[in-house]
């Protein structure tokens, strides 16, 4: 079923933020988590390097030194 781009969503309630992780509504105390195990989890991930920030490192040339 696709949306229909026409409809009037002036009158929706807006939608509730989900926690990233269970998809629970988020609670402004933790958030973007709905709970302290979420964000603890989270937390985790980034210590294990299960996340990681893509980074390109510059090469060395030898050349451009001298």
């Amino acid at each position: 079923m696709t949306e229909d781009p026409t409809r009037d969503r002036s009158q929706e309630a807006p939608r509730t933020p989900r926690c990233p992780l269970c998809g629970r509504p988020r609670v402004q105390r933790f958030r973007p988590f709905c709970s302290a195990r979420c964000r603890d989890v989270d937390l985790g991930r980034w210590f294990d390097a299960t996340y990681a920030v893509p980074a390109v490192e510059p090469g060395y040339d030898e050349d451009e030194e001298e």
